[in-house]
């Protein structure tokens, strides 16, 4: 009787483990593909797409590519908002008002939590693959990441719908979810929206679900029954 119970009660913890491992797979894929995003190679390519909007108020692609990498530098440094407020361009005038440093700290703040969570999955993912090779959970354990890796290409599946179909909306909906209202909406002739336009977040949206959803397939594939 205590053999079948000690066996029920693994059965059970094995289960649990590969629905664990199921949670922080789609987590781990999303975030790593924001974290791959967050590179000078996706901003040189994406600033190179056919049919990119050019900036109405004067920034050549150069001078995007420039701006926008010193952005970039800003969200992933442990620098505070002066590093882009000493920015200034060649007439002396602020590269960006007060509105968009307030917004660009409240991103940092998302973009580190973001970051600090990816590490966190990894980690969890590491130390339950230990746990379980060590307590003969293998077989859950793949389970969990196949069916983790099937559940991402859902996820990004509903993202890219959603982004084809009403990229408005769900721009909107995203941003209302990270940010307080009204903090994040900026003029035309502001800095922020003559780097990153409208294209270049519907572009970033579709890579990264391209990206994670290639990974949850890999995942599928290599670790299906």
């Amino acid at each position: 009787m205590s053999n079948a119970n000690g066996g029920g009660g693994g059965d059970r913890g094995g289960r649990f483990l590969g629905w664990i491992v199921s949670v922080l797979v789609p987590l781990a894929l999303v975030l790593a593909g924001v974290r791959l995003l967050l590179t000078p190679i996706f901003v040189n390519f994406e600033y190179r797409t056919p049919n990119f909007p050019a900036d109405p108020y004067g920034f050549t692609q150069e001078e995007r590519i420039d701006w926008s990498q010193i952005a970039l530098d800003y969200l992933l440094n442990d620098e505070g908002i002066s590093f882009l407020a000493d920015l200034r361009f060649e007439n002396d005038q602020p590269v960006y008002n007060q509105r968009e440093l307030e917004h660009m700290v409240d991103v940092k703040n998302v973009v580190r939590a973001a970051l600090y969570t990816w590490y966190g999955s990894l980690a969890g993912l590491a130390a339950l693959g230990l746990w379980a090779w060590q307590a003969g959970g293998w077989e859950q354990y793949r389970e969990g990441l196949a069916r983790g890796g099937w559940a991402t290409v859902y996820l990004v599946g509903a993202v890219i719908l959603f982004v084809l179909v009403g990229f408005g909306i769900f721009f909107v909906a995203f941003h209302e979810v990270f940010f307080d209202p009204g903090t994040w909406t900026f003029a035309y002739s502001d800095t922020l929206i003559r780097l990153f336009p409208e294209r270049f977040w519907r572009d970033t949206f579709l890579t990264l679900s391209a990206v994670a959803g290639g990974g949850g397939l890999a995942l599928r594939y290599i670790f299906k029954r």
